[in-house]
């Protein structure tokens, strides 16, 4: 192993958020799903993600923000 992790770290700024799930639409490898309990958008599957920015470009608010992995 050469220290190379494939995690992408996503945050989303849930002070901001305005829960219009148009992150959640835009996610093709749903990464993102909706909390029913929290009523926002939730990391579910931070593994799958491709590091498309979908879901950044879809938020109306600019709350999601999408960090490469990291070595």
């Amino acid at each position: 192993m050469n220290g190379v992790t494939n995690k992408v770290e996503i945050k989303i700024d849930k002070a901001v958020c305005k829960s219009c799930k148009l992150c959640i639409d835009a996610c093709f490898v749903d990464v993102l799903r909706w909390d029913v309990e929290k009523a926002g958008p939730t990391v579910a599957y931070p593994e799958d993600c491709v590091w498309c920015l979908a879901c950044e470009d879809a938020c109306p608010v600019q709350c999601i923000n999408v960090k490469p992995p990291s070595n």
